[in-house]
């Protein structure tokens, strides 16, 4: 052991499944747990959508509610349950002290701009006259603001008064790796002594899902687990909101405030494999052993694989090639979350270590019991276009 050590000490989760630690894993832990879907509002698309949520209760103010986007309300609102988790909200001493890492993507744009430039340049052929007239007339200046990726940490900062060193990264699942990953060395070579990382995405809005759908990658039809996407219309990404945020902490600075340690994070690995080369099972497997060596116990992985066909066909063979591994597809139930994505596994894997107990399949088709106590867990994060993480999540 070391003083360094990384330990988690806060969790804070929202997904379709409900918000909190506790409520998640008594969801993901029941007999056979179940999807929230819609497939109404978006159809042919399926997505999980955000569950009712009082954003009082970690957002006090009403003006700062109104001034942040949807992903920004979500981002802040679990960046505080987190805080609370751990036992530092309101204490302004560890607040300011505090790191931030923050994974995001960019704010929604406004619809009703957007179709009006449309509909307007079907009779006008004066086009860039056109959008002058609309930016100088139709968007409000605030809404530049909020479009900027560093405005979550901005409000976590403005809300939760956490005032340390502040870092974004953009880049969907890839940003939930560097972020975990660079707090994590921060702490290991005693730049920090605490840190608040996670990100959030919201699907609920027509130009989340029209990024995902211009690239090919979004299911068609009804909503299928994860594992189960190959072949099927579409691309094979379920989108899901949700968000999740760590509390990480030196060993050394937990124990001085005599916090409950939920796991140490140990390894915590990153690549970008040239996906066209043939080698990408290799490559995904090769990140596995990286992180976890090969174990003479059965292993639990927490996977954040995200429905896309070559992406998730890769991870599951690579995970399915080594018989000590029991996978657990995280988006059959929650859908993917982009930034999100690898926090989310992290934090579900802390949840099994600390609860010494691992969750039933997702997806009884394609994922093997796992029996026993897990002593340590693997998060994934391959990503659906680019991007490789993975963690190893130990009892403490």
């Amino acid at each position: 052991m070391s003083p360094n050590d990384v330990v988690i000490t806060g969790i804070g989760l929202v997904s379709s499944l409900g918000e909190g630690a506790d409520a998640h894993w008594q969801k993901l832990t029941a007999g056979r747990p179940q999807p929230v879907t819609d497939a109404e509002r978006y159809p042919p698309y399926v997505i999980h959508p955000l569950p009712e949520i009082d954003w009082g209760l970690q957002i006090a103010k009403r003006g700062d509610q109104r001034q942040m986007e949807t992903w920004q309300r979500l981002g802040t609102y679990t960046a505080g349950l987190a805080l609370d988790d751990a036992g530092i909200k309101g204490d302004e001493a560890l607040c300011a002290t505090m790191d931030m890492v923050v994974a995001a993507g960019g704010g929604e744009r406004d619809e009703a701009v957007d179709s009006g430039i449309l509909a307007a340049s079907e009779s006008r052929s004066d086009r860039d006259v056109l959008l002058n007239e609309k930016l100088t007339t139709e968007l409000r200046p605030t809404l530049f603001l909020a479009q900027l990726s560093n405005l979550l940490a901005g409000n976590i900062s403005i809300v939760h008064k956490v005032t340390g060193s502040s870092r974004t990264f953009m880049g969907e699942e890839g940003a939930g790796v560097s972020a975990v990953e660079t707090a994590a060395a921060r702490i290991r070579s005693g730049q920090a002594s605490h840190v608040l990382v996670g990100g959030a995405f919201q699907t609920e809005h027509p130009d989340m899902l029209l990024g995902y759908e211009l690239g090919g990658y979004l299911h068609r039809g009804p909503w299928k687990p994860v594992w189960q996407r190959q072949g099927a219309e579409g691309g094979g990404v379920i989108t899901g909101s949700g968000a999740a945020f760590l509390v990480l902490e030196s060993r050394e600075h937990a124990a001085a405030r005599g916090r409950h340690v939920y796991a140490q994070l140990e390894a915590v690995v990153s690549g970008r494999s040239r996906r066209r080369n043939g080698d990408f099972d290799s490559s995904v497997a090769r990140l596995i052993d990286k992180a976890a060596a090969p174990a003479d116990r059965p292993l639990l992985a927490m996977s954040g694989a995200s429905g896309a066909h070559t992406a998730t066909k890769a991870e599951k063979s690579a995970l399915d090639s080594n018989n000590s591994i029991a996978s657990r597809g995280i988006a059959t139930l929650t859908g993917h979350m982009k930034e999100a994505q690898f926090p989310f596994a992290v934090a579900l894997a802390a949840l099994a270590v600390d609860r010494k107990a691992g969750y039933p399949p997702f997806d009884e088709a394609s994922e093997k019991p796992f029996e026993g106590i897990p002593q340590s867990v693997l998060a994934t994060a391959v990503g659906y276009h680019y991007f490789e993480g993975m963690a190893l999540v130990a009892a403490d």
